[in-house]
């Protein structure tokens, strides 16, 4: 055989026996069809989860999910009294946002209406008792089934009238009516306790009541008040200026026969069911302290954060 004959026998025979080329081209494909079988597997599986996370979102119950406010976790402190509340920035809110069971309001009886003001020239007359307090409770105890706090003790409404309550009382009282759904009422001697318990204070006297076979509101006591018969249901409480029985201001210890003259007093409100306050008095923690250690019931306090931390450290 020539060597022209052998050179075009190896271009006719090299191909045949170099297959390797179009059998790496056959696995190739079919390492491409898996990988897209798998693909749409994947895409399959994750629209169903997609589908069902949708469902449970939208459609079923969640409520062990359900967002927390702060007011919601914040805990309620029986023994917080809000002196003056009504001079916070946000009157009421404040209090509440700090765990507060008792707030005060000062009012006047202004042509017919109960503005709420420390001194008649502050009155302003869209800041009512209505406004600031009443129907911001009632929401309140609407949205918390019927409590001020989720599942929470009742909250004391301190009501200062400032004007004579021969004329303020009869406007109050009707007032007060209007909210007997979410008020603690009286109907004689008998209470139907509720979310909140209104108590009046300042320019007052129990004659304010006779006749009344219901009530919607109780009568803040005095000093003088220790030794009455009156119920705990018409006086829950006893309120005194700090000042008018002692000189101890929180500094040094307390003296010992003004830590007993202070017994005593504690003694005869809690033998007849009254909690006492006492206002005019040092407003910070060493004060505090001394008085929750003796038993004082409440904190009279214009200090909201400062009383909030303080409690709950103790």
């Amino acid at each position: 055989m020539t060597k022209a004959e052998l050179k075009s026998e190896n271009r006719i025979t090299k191909p045949e026996g170099n297959p390797k080329p179009e059998a790496r081209k056959g696995r190739g494909c079919k390492r491409l069809r898996v990988t897209r079988h798998a693909v749409s597997r994947l895409r399959a599986w994750d629209f169903g989860i997609r589908h069902w996370a949708f469902r449970l979102l939208f459609f079923l119950p969640l409520p062990c999910c359900a967002p927390v406010s702060a007011q919601d976790s914040v805990k309620p402190l029986t023994r917080l009294h809000a002196h003056n509340d009504y001079e916070h920035k946000r009157p009421l809110f404040d209090a509440l946002e700090h765990g507060f069971c008792s707030v005060e309001a000062d009012i006047f009886l202004i042509e017919g209406q109960l503005p709420v003001a420390h001194q008649r020239s502050q009155v302003k007359p869209e800041r009512t008792l209505q406004k600031l307090y009443l129907d911001p409770l009632r929401e309140r105890v609407k949205k918390y089934g019927g409590r001020v706090y989720p599942a929470g003790p009742e909250l004391v409404l301190l009501i200062d009238i400032k004007t004579d309550w021969k004329t303020t009382y009869p406007v109050l009282r009707e007032t007060l009516k209007g909210y007997a759904d979410m008020l603690t009422v009286y109907h004689g001697d008998a209470t139907q306790t509720n979310a909140v318990r209104a108590i009046i204070t300042g320019n007052r006297s129990k004659t304010m009541f006779a006749g009344e076979r219901v009530r919607y509101a109780a009568y803040d006591g005095e000093l003088e008040d220790l030794n009455s018969d009156a119920p705990a249901s018409l006086v829950p409480w006893i309120s005194s200026n700090w000042a008018r029985t002692f000189h101890w201001r929180g500094s040094g210890p307390f003296p010992q026969e003004e830590q007993q003259k202070l017994k005593e007093i504690l003694d005869k409100a809690h033998e007849h069911g009254r909690r006492v306050r006492f206002w005019g008095a040092p407003d910070y923690s060493a004060f505090w302290r001394e008085l929750l250690a003796d038993g004082v019931d409440l904190i009279n306090t214009d200090d909201l954060d400062g009383a909030q931390k303080f409690l709950l450290t103790q």
